[in-house]
C-alpha cells in the first residue's frame, strides 16, 4: 500500500464512521421499526383471516416482493413528484425501506403466528380474554420468539440495504465514500474500506442476533 492511499483511508475511516453513526444506524433503526410494525398488522390480519382486508395484504406482499427495492425507491422519490406528491429524501428512504422490508418481515411473522398452538386461543376464550388480550398477552410473545431469528436476519440485510439510499442523494456512509472518491480517486481502498465498516456493523448485530437466541431458548419452548 503506497503512501497516499494509506493517508486517504486513515483521513476518510472517522468521517464513514461518522456518516455510519449519525446517518445509516439511525436510517435502519427507523425503517426497521416501521417495518416491524406493519408486519406485525399485515400478519395478523392474515392470521385472523379477515376476508377482504387478508386479499389486500396479500396485493401488498406481492407488490413488493415482485419487484426491485432500487425501482421502489426510484418510483417514491423521482416518479410521484410528477403527480404532486413530493417527500425529502431521507423520508423516503425510511417509508421505502419500511414497506418493503415489512413485506418480508410479515410472511416471517404470519408463520410464527401460525406456529403456535391453536389451543392457547380456546385457552385464553376460557379465563374470559378477547381476542386482542390473547393475541397481546400469549400469541404475540410466543410468535416474536419463533421469528426473532428470520427478523433478526431482516434488520442485518436492513442494514446492508441502505446503501441503496445513496441513489436518491441520501447523504449516508456509501453516498459519503463515493464523494470521497470523486476527490481523490481511490476507488478499490475507499469500497473496501466502507465494505469493512459494514462487516463491522452487521458483525456486531449478528453477535447481539446470537446472544438473544441463546436467551430466547433459555426459557424453553412452545406448549401447546
Amino acid at each position: 500500500m503506497n503512501e497516499r492511499l494509506w493517508e486517504i483511508l486513515v483521513d476518510s475511516f472517522p468521517k464513514l464512521l461518522l456518516y455510519g453513526a449519525k446517518v445509516t444506524i439511525p436510517l435502519t433503526a427507523m425503517s426497521f421499526a416501521l417495518a416491524l410494525v406493519i408486519a406485525v398488522i399485515v400478519a395478523m390480519i392474515q392470521y385472523a383471516d379477515v376476508k377482504v382486508l387478508r386479499q389486500l395484504c396479500r396485493f401488498y406482499i406481492w407488490i413488493v416482493r415482485g419487484t426491485p427495492l432500487l425501482v421502489q425507491l426510484y418510483l417514491v422519490f423521482y416518479g410521484l413528484p410528477q403527480i404532486g406528491i413530493k417527500l425529502n429524501a431521507y423520508p423516503t428512504a425510511v417509508l421505502v425501506f419500511g414497506l418493503n422490508e415489512g413485506a418480508y418481515m410479515a410472511e416471517s411473522m404470519r408463520g410464527a403466528l401460525e406456529a403456535v398452538p391453536k389451543g392457547q386461543l380456546e385457552a385464553g376464550y376460557c379465563v374470559r380474554m378477547n381476542y386482542l388480550q390473547i393475541m397481546q398477552h400469549i400469541v404475540l410473545p410466543q410468535a416474536f420468539r419463533i421469528a426473532f431469528p428470520a427478523l433478526s436476519n431482516s434488520l442485518i440485510s436492513m442494514t446492508k440495504g441502505t446503501s441503496l439510499a445513496a441513489t436518491i442523494t441520501v447523504t449516508e456512509m456509501f453516498r459519503e465514500a463515493q464523494v470521497i472518491n470523486g476527490r481523490v480517486y481511490e476507488s478499490l481502498g475507499l469500497y473496501t474500506e466502507v465494505a469493512l465498516i459494514y462487516l463491522l456493523f452487521c458483525t456486531f448485530l449478528t453477535f447481539l442476533q446470537r446472544w438473544g437466541e441463546k436467551k430466547l431458548n433459555s426459557y424453553g419452548g412452545i406448549k401447546a
